[in-house]
């Protein structure tokens, strides 16, 4: 339950007590921003807690925890219970290059980056080897394993509980090598922390094995005993909404720990119980294309969420947009992402605007396709 909800909210309790006490006065305005774990903070802040902020801001969130674990057991079996499936580091660049190559400029810009990877259908099968293995190629075992990684999470009966990761993210430092594949059979990052949540939170068992994993009787157990504490996954934001509250979302396209269509579809559901138009008066969702897991990624990942750069530039900046939004009552609109290179945080090798979903960003047509200029939100 600490974990959960209770330590975040009594953080907040406390904080309050302390800066009354200190200064003989209330803060006039509290705000919220985290990602990952910290966006299912942010969000179970909105759902349990609406009365602690004022503006929240979750990124990329792990709010539907019970089916993100779930799949990242279901995930390790698909890439190990044969050993055959494993698909190497050295193999990733591979996958990522044949995805480019059937996707990149299906939004009009050669630029490794999938504007929207829903669009992207690319085929597993068209790179499986024809004679001997090699790193250019997969085996037949990797490509269906492979499959099943971009199809989610399905049950004995064939349903999705969880949605699968989408083509694009597959390469770079923080993609597929570090959070799904891993470095070696079982030893990804989502291998971790599903090994963990299992024979910690639901089992109490540190001999639990993954490989006796069972979609449909284990996620109803860790339902059963984690789900209320840990799932933030509620869409009646209504006593938030009454309170004034305001919430943007983002999440990364690329994102290798957690698809981007997990917190598409929260934000779905939101928009269905409360209507569109009374979403719209204080939820937001940007959702941002070539970005990983919090940030990195080929595309535009600098646009003031957590303490990024020009924190203080609504234009620039979520942070900054979501405090205008709750103090002057401006709704934020498009927000120009930047893309740095190495240590100079002063000159953006690439800017592009991120669009209020459902708007992306597309080309005009000409110009140069590193600056926002040369683009315009739309359906």
């Amino acid at each position: 339950m600490d974990f959960g909800h209770r330590g975040i909210h009594e953080m907040t309790r406390v904080a309050k007590a302390l800066i009354q006490a200190y200064y003989a006065k209330a803060p006039q305005r509290s705000y919220f921003a985290g990602c990952s774990d910290g966006g299912r903070e942010a969000l179970m802040e909105a759902q349990r807690y609406p009365e602690d902020y004022d503006g929240i801001l979750a990124g990329a969130p792990a709010n539907n925890w019970t089916p993100l674990l779930t799949t990242a057991a279901y995930d390790t079996q698909a890439l190990t219970l044969d050993p055959a499936s494993f698909i190497p580091p050295a193999k990733i660049p591979t996958i990522g290059a044949a995805v480019n190559a059937a996707c990149d400029e299906a939004d009009g810009v050669r630029d490794g980056i999938l504007n929207d990877p829903r669009q992207c259908h690319f085929d597993p099968a068209t790179i499986q080897c024809k004679a001997e293995d090699s790193e250019k190629c997969l085996t037949s075992p990797q490509v269906m394993a492979l499959k099943k990684l971009y199809e989610g999470t399905l049950d004995s009966k064939g349903h999705v509980v969880y949605p699968g990761y989408l083509p694009g993210a597959e390469e770079g430092q923080g993609g597929w090598g570090l959070w799904i594949t891993g470095p070696a059979p079982a030893k990804s990052l989502m291998a971790f922390f599903g090994n963990g949540f299992f024979s910690g939170f639901v089992y109490e068992k540190p001999d639990w094995d993954y490989k006796t994993f069972k979609v449909d009787s284990d996620l109803k157990a860790a339902n059963e005993k984690t789900a209320q504490a840990l799932n933030a996954t509620d869409a009646d934001l209504k006593p938030f909404k009454a309170r004034g509250g305001k919430l943007i979302l983002y999440h990364g396209w690329n994102d290798p720990a957690i698809t981007a269509l997990n917190t598409i579809n929260y934000y779905d559901s939101v928009t269905k119980k409360m209507g569109q138009k009374d979403a719209d008066s204080f939820v937001r969702l940007y959702m941002a294309p070539g970005v990983q897991h919090c940030g990195g990624g080929p595309g535009a990942d600098s646009f003031g969420a957590v303490g990024d750069l020009k924190f203080d530039d609504p234009q620039h900046s979520l942070d900054a947009s979501l405090e205008q939004w709750v103090e002057k009552g401006t709704a934020p609109s498009t927000i120009i992402a930047s893309k740095f290179e190495g240590q100079d945080r002063t000159h953006a090798k690439m800017t592009r605007p991120l669009c209020a979903y459902p708007q992306a960003a597309k080309y005009k047509g000409s110009g140069d396709t590193n600056d926002a200029a040369n683009f315009v939100c739309r359906k």
